[in-house]
């Protein structure tokens, strides 16, 4: 209570890896570096969902939430011979989907409905794929933040309420969120279709665990 802003709860949660997995699967499995994703994005957005017939869980650095366990490791349901890399890159991003709808899930559980997601960061300014299948996953508009510096934006904002209105600043946070940030244009809309083969998929994914 507080932790962020009076009067307001403030709810944390993360996962253990999530760009992790993506640079563990560039550079050792696929032997290559960040180049090999423009690759691996073309030739996975060519994938419907389920197409592949590949679960993954993204447990490779153990779990953070919901199961709190550091001793977990990740799994991939499905691998063949036939497997291609595209398909596995795939079913990572989708594994790291998951792992978010079972957080909000779990916060949603609690009490606290979630209607969007603001997204920011490197991922969500670069990745179209990435961000379109965490649209299906969660079935919530993926927004991307206005701001490519939202760490540095949100100090500022606290800076301005700091120093109050009086000296060119805000009374509030509030007052100051809404004159010094903005969601911005860009918002991934979940497709009907993929999310009803996800909605399967994640009930499955809760099978495994």
């Amino acid at each position: 209570d507080g932790s962020v802003l009076p009067d307001c709860l403030g709810i944390e949660a993360g996962q253990s890896a999530v760009g992790d997995i993506f640079n563990w699967f560039a550079t050792d499995i696929c032997r290559s570096d960040a180049s090999v994703f423009k690759t691996l994005d073309a030739d996975a957005k060519k994938l419907k969902p389920g197409q592949s017939g590949l679960l993954a869980l993204d447990w490779n650095n153990g779990n953070r939430c919901v199961l709190v366990d550091q001793r977990l490791s990740g799994l991939i349901v499905g691998l063949s011979l036939r497997s291609s890399r595209a398909e596995i890159y795939r079913a990572l991003i989708e594994a790291t989907a998951f792992g978010a709808r079972a957080i909000i899930e779990r916060i949603e559980a609690n009490g606290q409905p979630i209607d969007d997601v603001v997204n920011c960061g490197g991922i969500a300014e670069k990745n179209t794929l990435f961000m379109q299948i965490y649209a299906d996953v969660l079935n919530r508009p993926m927004r991307i933040a206005g701001s490519k510096q939202t760490c540095a934006l949100g100090a500022a904002i606290f800076g301005a309420v700091v120093a109050g209105s009086s000296a060119g600043g805000y009374s509030d946070a509030p007052a100051a969120q809404a004159a010094m940030s903005a969601s911005g244009r860009t918002v991934y809309a979940p497709d009907p279709d993929n999310a009803a083969v996800y909605d399967r998929l994640f009930a499955d994914r809760k099978s495994v665990v």
